[in-house]
């Protein structure tokens, strides 16, 4: 998103959750300060959907449904970027799950979707962004306003260390296996699909043009992995 934003691009970050009742006031603090660092612009709902492992997702899913479809109306965007509906997080999925009701009834006319993985890795990547260290910083500057989420689990390890092995595993997984290493310190990777002729097809694996972040997918449905139950949904999170 950074850089399709230092190429002109408008980003408008969708806060779908402030966690629990209890954190949501720090949580937004956390949300604001961090979208002032990067020039995303914020839209936080006036009611943010419970997303919690107790609370009823359904309910939820359902709300946001509605939520990103006006959002997508009303603003005529092009791309949607979301957690991917197996991201293992129930949360994580959930918003998955309601972008993928969104977009659906919108067909042909969907704008592109593209995915990203935290809790579980993305099985299709497609695209790759390499980026340096400068970059690097900015995205810690900005997770670094996430203070209290920080205190629990330090993700700014986390952040650093996949962008480097997305850097080594990216281009063999988008690319071929036994192609060898991409050309960049560090890289982030995500799942397209477009919706084309009553289907969402798989995106054309490639390292992304930040000035033309859009070209025609490949002929690879992934509607069937899209819309099957996950595993969080089968086997629940197997935490005590």
């Amino acid at each position: 998103m950074l850089e399709l934003q230092a190429s002109g691009h408008r980003i408008v970050n969708l806060a779908c959750s402030l966690g629990r009742p209890e954190h949501r006031k720090r949580r937004e603090a956390e949300a604001r300060e961090s979208s002032s660092r990067t020039g995303f612009e914020l839209i936080i709902p006036s009611r943010p959907a419970a997303i919690g492992s107790g609370d009823d997702l359904d309910a939820a899913q359902a709300e946001l449904a509605m939520l990103i479809a006006e959002l997508v109306r009303q603003e005529a965007v092009d791309i949607v970027f979301s957690p991917n509906p197996h991201d293992r997080h129930p949360g994580h999925e959930v918003v998955g799950r309601a972008t993928l009701d969104a977009l659906s009834p919108l067909e042909d006319g969907a704008p592109a979707w593209w995915m990203w993985g935290l809790w579980a890795d993305l099985p299709f990547p497609t695209l790759i962004t390499y980026f340096r260290s400068e970059r690097l910083q900015q995205i810690l500057h900005a997770l670094g306003a996430h203070a209290g989420e920080l205190e629990r689990n330090d993700y700014r390890r986390l952040v650093e260390g996949r962008a480097q092995a997305n850097a080594v595993l990216g281009p063999e997984l988008l690319f071929g296996f036994g192609g060898g290493g991409g050309r960049g310190e560090f890289a982030e990777l995500a799942t397209e699909v477009v919706f084309k002729g009553g289907d969402w097809l798989l995106g054309r694996p490639r390292e992304l043009d930040p000035r033309e972040p859009l070209v025609e997918p490949t002929h690879e449905s992934l509607s069937a992995w899209l819309t099957e139950p996950s595993l969080t949904q089968r086997f629940g999170t197997l935490s005590s």
